[in-house]
């Protein structure tokens, strides 16, 4: 099949807009302000993002390792079976979180300027 010069603009062109939605949906997350670790529903924790912090999150299942250093935090280790928890990376946006299912601890982003999100599940 022979792609002739508009099939070829119309690509070009379809591919800037994503681009440009991509750039604009960037520009507009809002980065959040404090890291809240919720287990089994309950809140245990509440931290600034800006802090830099190791903490031991000891809950009735096991025990999860948070870091929170330049902006942003992880968990750097997690005693459960198949460490999903650890291997969902960085978070720092608010409506972020990482899940850890088997320890039932679920750690969110939240800020001043409210969720991006409608709503959230727990």
């Amino acid at each position: 099949m022979k792609y002739k010069k508009n099939d070829l603009i119309l690509g070009a062109l379809i591919l800037v807009a994503a681009l440009i939605i991509w750039g604009i949906m960037m520009m507009l997350s809002s980065k959040g302000s404090e890291v809240v670790v919720y287990e089994d529903g309950k809140e245990l924790y509440r931290y600034s993002l800006s802090d830099n912090i190791r903490q031991e999150i000891i809950s009735s299942a096991g025990v999860n390792v948070l870091i929170i250093e330049n902006g942003e935090c992880y968990l750097e280790d997690a005693d459960c079976p198949d460490k999903l928890c650890v291997k969902q990376g960085k978070i720092g946006k608010i409506g972020e979180s990482i899940v850890c299912l088997p320890h039932k601890v679920v750690i969110t982003i939240e800020g001043e300027g409210g969720s991006e999100y409608d709503a959230t599940a727990q």
